[in-house]
């Protein structure tokens, strides 16, 4: 058999990674979205490099659009084939895709305006709202921990990888000529400090090992602080300045932490008497397919829900979902916190509160999670003066702040942690996936400080013979 790297390759995003076996049957694990370069990312996302009519099955490791987001481009595009996930990813992925084909439709549309400024021709979105819909037949879900028979000789397993709500390594066996082997793929690795989801589960022992490597290169804060910091950003912001506080949040995960969070500061009667509006329909969505899989969630969060009514809602806390509520918050004039996406700030509604709010001294942007090098979140955190917004130049005045506990990716020692049921010396080899060049670099001489060999970094289009 041989595995081809077709995207996550010396960077974060776009996850897919194709394996032939010797009879032809195709597994893809993951078809995932480039993000966090705007409209550059376009033929990046169309060049998929393979045929999708020729894909058998597509095993997924979990719902984030880096991961799941070119699901619909592959079935409108020939694929005829099952996508395997967990339950909760399927049923993020109804949400998800759907959301993606929206924007995919209302990006293009600016995409082309700009276009015809050029003389040059239209071209169409890469998928519409519509074709997401009809991507959804091809999903079957299975539960974590199940043998699952894919094809002869080729079994599947899911382990919790406590990233996001159903979040999974992928477990294969592959029998060939009388040979079994055994490939993970780590999918997203989460934290061992997690305040709703379960921590990472140990995985089957592997001959090879594909995983991510986000955060190769750091540690992060000490999560019990988080809630503090929080806290104390609040209060400055809200009750100090008198200002606004942005926390720009990928929807599915980030934002259901700070939800939290916030929430049990309201009931030991900690948070200033503040709105707090989470602007996101997605987010909204995502929230209520959280509230449908307690079985995910870890003892602590298990032992609070038997005292509040619901982890994810308080008296001051207000949904958003309409376009018109929305802008209504560019004229609230009250001390708020306003959580919404997109994580890196590159799109959604979070962009507009930004713009209309970034060269305001009284206003606080809160970073809670990784952002891509060259995405508008980026700039801000890193302490850019000025920033493009809408094609308008901003001067950031409004204070920047950082907590990166919340970050639902673990750091390097998590991840070892993570690898650490493995008997380094019966693995093979290892393959870093999903990270910049110079921190997987970092991460691959902590792999071979802990016994791991043969630790590559595979280059785009690169093919591994097993």
């Amino acid at each position: 058999m041989k595995i081809q790297f077709l995207g996550a390759t010396r960077e974060v995003t776009g996850s897919k990674h194709l394996i032939t076996l010797n009879d032809g049957f195709k597994i893809l694990l993951d078809c995932g979205m480039y993000q966090g370069k705007g409209l550059e990312t376009d033929a990046d996302n169309r060049n998929l490099g393979f045929n999708p009519s020729e894909i058998d099955y597509l095993v997924l490791s979990h719902a984030h659009i880096d991961h799941s987001g070119l699901i619909p481009y592959i079935s409108k595009n020939g694929f005829k084939g099952r996508i395997l996930s967990t339950h909760p990813t399927r049923a993020l992925c109804s949400i998800m895709l759907l959301d993606a084909g929206k924007i995919q439709e209302s990006d293009t549309v600016t995409f082309n305006k700009k276009r015809k400024a050029k003389g040059l021709d239209p071209v169409e979105p890469i998928y519409t709202k519509d074709d997401a819909q009809k991507s959804l037949k091809h999903f079957v879900s299975i539960s974590y921990d199940t043998e699952f028979p894919i094809h002869e000789g080729v079994e599947v397993t899911f382990t919790d990888t406590g990233h996001i709500l159903g979040s999974s390594a992928v477990s294969l066996s592959i029998t060939e000529n009388g040979k079994t082997t055994k490939i993970c793929f780590t999918g997203d690795i989460g934290r061992y400090e997690k305040r709703i989801l379960r921590e990472p589960q140990p995985f089957p022992q592997a001959d090879y090992i594909i995983t991510e490597s986000t955060y190769g290169d750091k540690l992060h804060e000490n999560m019990g602080d988080s809630e503090q910091r929080l806290l104390m950003t609040v209060i400055d912001t809200c009750n100090k300045k008198k200002g606004k506080l942005i926390i720009p949040s990928f929807a599915i995960g980030r934002a259901q932490e700070i939800i939290y969070s916030l929430n049990r500061l309201v009931n030991e009667k900690l948070l200033p008497d503040v709105d707090v509006f989470v602007d996101s329909p997605l987010c909204v969505s995502a929230t209520d397919i959280m509230r449908q899989y307690p079985e995910c969630f870890n003892e602590d969060m298990a032992e609070y829900m038997l005292t509040v009514t619901d982890p994810f809602g308080f008296d001051r806390l207000k949904y958003i979902r309409t376009v018109e509520d929305s802008k209504k918050l560019n004229e609230y004039n009250r001390p708020c916190v306003i959580i919404s996406a997109s994580g890196m700030m590159e799109a959604g509604r979070v962009k507009h509160h930004l713009y209309n709010n970034i060269e305001n001294p009284k206003t606080t942007v809160l970073g809670v999670g990784y952002c891509a090098p060259t995405t508008l979140g980026a700039k801000i955190l890193r302490g850019d003066k000025e920033v493009s917004i809408f094609g308008h130049v901003k001067q950031v005045k409004a204070e920047v702040r950082r907590i990166e506990a919340f970050s639902a990716h673990g750091d390097y020692s998590e991840m070892l942690r993570f690898l650490s049921c493995q008997n380094a010396q019966k693995v093979k080899g290892v393959f870093l996936v999903h990270g910049e060049y110079e921190v997987q670099q970092k991460f691959q001489e902590h792999l071979q400080s802990n016994g791991f060999q043969n630790v590559e970094i595979p280059k785009h289009g690169q093919i591994v013979e097993l």
